[in-house]
């Protein structure tokens, strides 16, 4: 009993320091490093010891050990660095967070083989069928899926996963909200699968609400966690390309999927691809790199999405315009108009009266088999 009160004031001590007001990860270690403990660096605090270049407010204790019984109301662990459970590939980077709140699968956090799949929230239908079908095979071959349960991309990668073997295939979602906070809204069953089939990780406080500032933080721990990134379509000046970038400084290695030239979405993997990315057409591709054994191949045949019968193809933004209820989905590659009206939600009177527009417009192109394609 003594030391398991031991244990939880220890962890309410790191709780503290990290949540007080100009402390960030490095500072964290280094006042550890200086004072030899979390309670040691707290004491020196209030008697007046100074951290050179930062004004420090410390965490009220009383709100340290609010958020531990927070975190345990609502079924989340906090698990430290010096915890064994703490993910070894994470521990390597500098910046790395002391703490990190989890719900789920705990043992998926070193997970053996891991792979991030990052990319556009605006992505086409093309795209993310193939962000599924990659993130299915690869589950399929027992290589953990992450990502960030954005729209997009994010979501497309985390079904697929969870879809394979028999629709209990892993995956990670990190947040760049608190472990109780789901964001974007309408992703709040793939939460509540992620957190009962696979593992959420945060290291944002308790309650923390969505905030441009932390996407791009979170990025680093998405690519710290995993063997490799994946870059399906994102923008020069996406956030994928920055995960993509991090990647490269913690020597991993960067998957890019081509896109056309024309198509600003595949602006970012194609640059990746010339600076030197593996370019990335099928799973074959990143099996080879990671795994020197033999694994499963997959039907190339499949079309996974059309498969995820609990995985439809939803709106990912809502727009006044209905035009931009189609367009984000349309890409050089056609698309089929059934595709097009379960994303846009649109019926199919309306949806061809749109189409019509656009073909007039010089937008689009019809192909055959019923397909729908951007002209420029």
């Amino acid at each position: 009993m003594n030391n398991d009160r031991e244990n939880i004031e220890k962890l309410i001590d790191w709780i503290q320091l990290i949540g007080s007001e100009n402390i960030g990860p490095i500072t964290f270690f280094k006042l550890i490093k200086k004072y030899g403990s979390a309670n040691r660096a707290i004491k020196a605090i209030e008697s007046g010891d100074k951290v050179p270049g930062r004004k420090i407010s410390l965490m009220k204790r009383d709100e340290a050990k609010d958020e531990y019984i927070t975190a345990k109301s609502q079924n989340a662990e906090i698990i430290p660095f010096y915890s064994n459970q703490y993910p070894q590939l994470l521990k390597q980077i500098e910046d790395a967070p002391p703490i990190i709140y989890v719900k789920g699968d705990i043992k998926l956090l070193n997970h053996p083989h891991n792979i991030s799949i990052v990319g556009a929230r605006n992505a086409s239908i093309n795209s993310r069928k193939f962000a599924s079908k990659i993130a299915f095979e690869l589950s399929s071959n027992n290589v953990n899926v992450i990502s960030g349960m954005a729209r997009g991309i994010d979501t497309s990668a985390h079904r697929g996963a969870m879809f394979a073997n028999d629709k209990k295939g892993t995956t990670i979602a990190v947040l760049g909200t608190g472990i109780d906070e789901i964001y974007p809204d309408e992703n709040k069953d793939l939460y509540k699968q992620i957190s009962e089939n696979g593992l959420l990780i945060s290291e944002l406080s308790m309650g923390t609400k969505a905030q441009t500032s932390n996407f791009p933080r979170r990025n680093r721990i998405v690519s710290a966690l995993s063997n490799g990134v994946l870059v399906v379509e994102a923008t020069t000046h996406s956030g994928s390309l920055i995960t993509a970038k991090i990647a490269l400084e913690q020597n991993k290695d960067v998957f890019a999927v081509p896109g056309s030239p024309t198509d600003q979405r595949a602006s970012g993997p194609n640059k990746l691809i010339k600076d030197g990315a593996i370019l990335t057409d099928c799973t074959e591709d990143i099996l080879n790199v990671i795994f020197t054994k033999t694994y499963h191949k997959i039907d190339d045949n499949i079309d996974i999405l059309d498969n995820l019968d609990n995985i439809p193809i939803v709106n990912e933004e809502s727009s006044s315009n209905e035009m931009d209820l189609i367009l984000p989905h349309l890409s050089k590659n056609g698309v089929n108009v059934d595709e097009l009206i379960r994303a846009s939600n649109l019926s199919p009177s309306k949806l061809s009266m749109l189409l019509l527009d656009l073909e007039l417009e010089g937008k689009i192109e019809r192909q055959s088999g019923n397909k729908i394609a951007l002209t420029k």
